[in-house]
């Protein structure tokens, strides 16, 4: 069957283990998770695309069953996805959702050449003055808070300041089954901030960053998402040069997979 998952390992540049697993039959495409996800996130998406595309979906650094080898840096993030392209083959199509979009981006300006094609759906840019911006000791507190043993503070304060949760909707998510999941990467929600740095700021400017990206790229949205989140998207369309931008009518931050996975194979195999 071609939605057979293999779980496979591969050793990253600076000997981190990074766990993954491989799908379907067809080119293949990786799998890069946002905030929060590990590569359990895309089993729906996963078995929607394998009857077209080899899928490998995997556990950032930190998470799940990959290792984390100290200090973070974003550019050991990217290196492990070029392991996974390598152990591919060598060339493959990668898909970011939210932060991990941002891990794609710098993956295209650093290896061009290992990959073919590029889809991004929802790097949460912060390019005007249409959401609050977040606090500048974000990332260390964050970080302190994880220090302290107070992990479901951290991830608390994730979704009500950059996510935009209401606080009693995350005093209900806390009494979820999932919830213990989420403490459970709580450490590398700093990370994540740490791949956004400056491109949360209000300004499009940091975005001019990818303006060199001659990778043809797919930059989505959802309708239902806010508008700051669809001029993050218009803006970074704006900057890559031939970039798509399609919006997903009544889809937010978390697109279903029925609804993302026929465009991807349009643009990927088209």
């Amino acid at each position: 069957m071609v939605d057979a998952r293999m779980a496979m390992e591969v050793s990253s540049e600076d000997g981190t283990t990074i766990a993954f697993d491989r799908s379907g039959d067809g080119p293949s495409l990786v799998l890069v998770g946002g905030a929060l996800a590990d590569r359990s996130a895309a089993t729906q998406l996963s078995t929607q695309l394998a009857p077209h595309l080899t899928v490998i979906a995997y556990d950032r650094r930190g998470r799940g069953d990959s290792g984390d080898t100290a200090p973070y840096a974003v550019e050991r993030e990217v290196e492990d996805i070029e392991a996974l392209i390598v152990a591919a083959g060598g060339h493959a199509f990668v898909l970011g959702h939210s932060s991990g979009a941002v891990l794609a981006l710098e993956s295209a300006r650093t290896f061009p050449d290992r990959i073919g094609k590029l889809a991004l759906y929802e790097p949460p840019f912060i390019v005007d003055d249409s959401r609050s911006l977040l606090p500048e000791n974000y990332v260390s507190h964050l970080e302190a808070l994880v220090l302290a043993a107070r992990r479901a503070e951290a991830v608390e304060f994730f979704l009500t300041t950059a996510v935009g949760v209401p606080a009693e909707v995350v005093a209900g998510m806390r009494q979820e089954p999932f919830w213990s999941s989420m403490e459970a990467v709580a450490h590398t929600l700093s990370y994540d901030g740490t791949v956004m740095g400056a491109t949360m700021g209000g300004s499009p400017a940091p975005l001019e960053r990818w303006s060199s990206i001659a990778v043809p790229t797919l930059v989505m949205d959802g309708g239902s998402s806010p508008d700051w989140q669809r001029h993050a998207v218009r803006a970074l369309a704006d900057v890559i040069p031939g970039a798509r931008h399609r919006t997903l009518e009544g889809q937010d931050h978390g697109p279903d997979s029925e609804v993302l996975a026929p465009l991807l194979v349009e643009f990927l195999l088209g």
